[in-house]
């Protein structure tokens, strides 16, 4: 009979130790060891679980190893395709977290529905047939002969019904609540989703069949479990967005077979989720006319250039310490541009608050919306409307000078294609504005870009 181990497994970063301690020496967290215990067995029965032995491989030089294109899998949504890359490589592993009712099994169920010409296999854990089957009748194309569906939590029942089934596609929602008999700790944790994983891992490698996992995240906002977990799959996706708001998206935080600078965006309905193919006429409202604190941006996410309006609002402070809010925004960054207007043009608002928000309920991250975002300001602080026919893009430095920013040919002609009359960017010398059929206003410093915007 094998002897069995136990040993204390820190349920925060997978750090193992001897015996319980309070603090956690790798990761520095409080109270998060639990004991596990560990099966030494070496079992080479069990399918996948299991290496082959008679399964060797052996060093060739690197010249000899032959490629070919990969063939994607077409997953018949325009926008998971981009942010994968062009479609699902196969034998590929890729990972989907994101908030608790954002949206994650509904996007891949409504995935899983419109790949019709591949068998897939759907296993859920969290969720009975019956729930999956409601779920889909709730979704615009409910009907797929090719997609079976099963609620499983053991790792050993899911490769029987792999086997069964020989799908071309699986998915598990979610990794944590699937369990292995390799280990006797509960489902979930670090053990758990650790040998789970690689079992996973094993399967789509030597069989070629992409798998999708469902994971959960913790209060901290990453993916649930020990960080190998994020390491041994081939792409990590994050899904989010705000419940309030309509719009999801789609990041990709890990690629290897592809661009993780690429973002997918839908629009949440009543009958699933609706890809955006065109983001800007939807994140731009026609009801600011006149009013101050509000300009439009030109920010790139991935390759899509898309205008998005940024809204200020500042206000004398009521207490005596002065409020910085940003929603859709690093507030650690909007600090600085305002100690940049403080101390670079003049502009006194340490005495006053500051809200800044991006509407829609993105996140953006990219640093050509400074010079929106300090005009937006500076407008509320003002009173004075900035045309809504004009549209800005530039990164402010520290000196108060407006940086050049990549890809300003597609954002000038996404500002052109809405209708925008004229657009503020910083000074290029390649740039010729004959080429565009709209005005293009150069500015050097902030206070060109205010003299243009205010006189």
């Amino acid at each position: 009979m094998a002897k069995n181990k136990s040993v204390y497994v820190c349920q925060n970063c997978g750090a193992e130790a001897a015996k319980w301690v309070g603090k956690c020496p790798a990761c520095g967290e409080w109270n998060t060891y639990v004991e596990e215990i560990v099966r030494k067995e070496n079992s080479t029965k069990n399918g996948f679980l299991v290496h082959d032995e008679a399964k060797k491989n052996k060093p060739i030089c690197i010249d000899e190893v032959e490629i070919s294109d990969e063939v994607r899998n077409d997953t018949g949504d325009g926008e998971f395709n981009r942010v994968l890359g062009g479609g699902i490589v196969p034998g590929s592993l890729t990972l989907i977290g994101g908030e608790p009712g954002i949206g994650k099994s509904t996007l891949i169920l409504q995935i899983v529905l419109n790949i019709r010409n591949k068998r897939t296999l759907y296993i859920s854990g969290e969720e009975s047939t019956r729930q999956l089957k409601l779920r889909a009748d709730r979704l615009s194309n409910s009907s797929n002969p090719n997609c079976f569906i099963v609620s499983e939590t053991s790792l050993e029942q899911i490769f029987v019904h792999i086997q069964n089934i020989k799908p071309d596609l699986v998915v598990i929602d979610s990794i944590q609540t699937i369990s292995t008999e390799m280990a006797e700790s509960s489902p979930g944790s670090v053990t758990q989703v650790r040998e789970c994983s690689a079992a996973i891992l094993k399967y789509a490698k030597e069989s070629g069949v992409p798998v999708i996992l469902i994971g959960h995240i913790n209060k901290d906002g990453h993916i649930a479990g020990p960080k190998v977990l994020e390491h041994i799959v081939d792409t990590v996706l994050q899904f989010e967005g705000d419940q309030h708001y309509m719009y999801r998206i789609l990041r990709s935080i890990k690629n290897r077979f592809g661009s993780t600078a690429e973002l997918g965006i839908y629009e949440m309905r009543q009958n699933g989720l609706r890809e955006v193919c065109n983001p800007s006429e939807l994140l731009l409202s026609d009801n600011h006319d006149g009013l101050s604190g509000t300009a439009i941006g030109v920010a790139i996410e991935g390759v899509r250039p898309f205008l998005i309006e940024v809204q200020s609002l500042v206000s004398t402070a009521a207490y005596g310490t002065p409020q910085r809010s940003a929603t859709g925004f690093d507030i650690r960054r909007l600090n600085m541009l305002l100690a940049v207007l403080e101390k670079r043009i003049g502009f006194k608002l340490a005495q006053k608050d500051v809200y800044l928000n991006i509407a829609g309920g993105l996140r953006i991250n990219d640093p050509a919306l400074d010079l929106s975002i300090i005009c937006a300001i500076l407008s509320s602080n003002m009173d004075i409307a900035i045309d809504n026919k004009c549209c800005l893009t530039g990164e402010i430095g520290l000196s108060g000078e407006i940086r050049p920013v990549n890809r300003i040919e597609q954002r000038i002609s996404e500002a052109e294609k809405l209708g925008f009359k004229k657009i503020i960017i910083p000074e290029f010398k390649h740039i010729d504005p004959s080429k565009f059929g709209i005005e293009i206003i150069f500015a050097k410093k902030v206070e060109e870009a205010f003299k243009n915007l205010f006189g």
